[in-house]
C-alpha cells in the first residue's frame, strides 16, 4: 500500500503563535499583488494576478500543454516507484547548492506558461521577495532560494515532465481540478480497479505524507534535504515538497486524506505560493551581491558544503 519511502512520519513544526503573524503577512501579500510590478530582463509592463497560470491561450501554450500530457499519460504508481528507486539512493555525485543553482542557468521550464527566463533566476526573485516581506524568518528565505533547485534532474536527463510543473498524488482516481485533466484518459491507472478510485490505495484521513505524489522537483529537492541532515523546519520543508500541488493548495482537491497537522501545513504551502508565482515578473536580482548572505543561511542550517544527489 502507500507505505514505504514516501509514507514519512507526520510532524508538527509551526508554533501556534505563529499563526496571527501568518494571517497578518497575508493580507499584507494580497494587498501588495492586486497589481504586481513586473520586470523581465530587457521590458517592464504590468501584469495583473489573474493573468498568471494561464493554460489556454499564453505565448508559451503549445509546449506546456506538450509537457503536460506527456506527464499525465506517463506518470503512474509503477513510473513514481522506478524513479524513487533511481535517485532516492542519493549516488549520482556531490555538489554544492550553488554548483547546481548556477547549472540552473541552462534551465528553462517548459510547463511554465508565466516566464521565459532561466530557472536560477526565479529562485533568487522568489527568495527576495520573501525576504521583503517577512525579515525575520531566514529559514522561509531560504526556501525560496532552494524551492527549484531538485530541477536540475533535467539537465541530468529526465524529461521536463518527469521533473517540472504542477504535481498530484498517483495511486488513486486523477482529479478535475488538475491542469489539462482530458488527458489523463490515456493514464494506465486512471482504469485500474484500484488506482482509479477515489481513495485508491489510501485510506481517508491518512495524512498528505503518506501520499506517492507524481514525480518531479518538489519530492526530489526534499529528500535531498531530508538525507543530507537539512535543519530547515518543518514547514519550510513542507513548501519545498508540495509547492507544486496545486490541485490541493489552490484548489482543494484531495483533501479527503488530509490528517492531523495538514491544515496548518496547507496554510503555510499558501504562504508560499504567493511568491513563488508573483515573483516571476520582479526585476531580475544580482546573484553575485546577493550571495554571501544566502551561503550564511545555507551553513546556518547545515547543508553548506557538498551534499548527495
Amino acid at each position: 500500500g502507500a507505505s514505504g519511502r514516501w509514507a514519512c512520519a507526520s510532524r508538527r513544526g509551526t508554533t501556534a503563535s505563529m499563526r496571527p503573524v501568518v494571517a497578518k503577512r497575508e493580507l499584507e501579500a494580497e494587498a501588495e499583488a492586486k497589481v504586481v510590478k513586473t520586470a523581465k530582463v530587457e521590458d517592464k509592463v504590468e501584469k495583473k494576478e489573474e493573468e498568471y497560470r494561464n493554460y489556454t491561450d499564453s505565448a508559451r501554450h503549445d509546449i506546456v500543454e506538450k509537457t503536460y500530457k506527456a506527464m499525465h499519460v506517463n506518470q503512474t504508481v509503477d513510473f513514481v516507484k522506478g524513479m524513487h528507486d533511481k535517485w532516492l539512493k542519493f549516488d549520482h555525485g556531490e555538489h554544492t547548492i550553488f554548483d547546481i543553482i548556477t547549472k540552473l542557468d541552462d534551465l528553462v521550464d517548459d510547463s511554465d506558461p508565466d516566464t521565459a527566463l532561466p530557472n536560477s533566476v526565479h529562485d533568487f526573485q522568489t527568495a527576495e521577495r520573501i525576504r521583503k516581506a517577512w525579515p525575520d524568518k531566514d529559514w522561509f528565505h531560504l526556501v525560496g532560494l532552494l524551492h527549484d533547485v531538485g530541477k536540475v534532474l533535467a539537465l541530468w536527463g529526465e524529461p521536463q515532465w518527469a521533473v517540472v510543473g504542477d504535481t498530484f498524488p498517483v495511486g488513486c482516481a486523477f482529479s478535475d481540478q488538475i491542469v489539462f485533466p482530458e488527458h489523463f484518459k490515456e493514464n494506465k491507472d486512471s482504469t485500474h480497479e484500484v488506482y482509479g478510485t477515489e481513495l485508491g490505495m489510501y485510506e481517508k484521513g491518512c495524512g498528505m505524507d503518506k501520499l506517492m505524489i507524481s514525480w518531479g522537483h518538489d519530492e526530489y529537492m526534499y529528500q535531498v534535504l531530508k538525507h543530507n541532515g537539512c535543519t530547515l523546519p518543518e514547514e519550510g520543508l513542507a513548501m519545498i515538497r508540495y509547492h507544486s500541488l496545486y490541485c490541493w493548495h489552490l484548489k482543494g482537491a484531495y483533501k479527503q486524506f488530509m490528517g492531523p497537522g495538514d491544515e496548518e501545513k496547507l496554510g503555510w504551502v499558501q504562504e508560499f505560493n504567493k511568491f513563488d508565482l508573483y515573483s516571476k515578473s520582479d526585476d531580475v536580482p544580482d546573484p553575485v551581491a546577493l550571495r554571501p548572505y544566502y551561503e550564511g543561511l545555507l551553513k546556518k542550517y547545515k547543508i553548506d558544503g557538498k551534499l548527495k544527489w
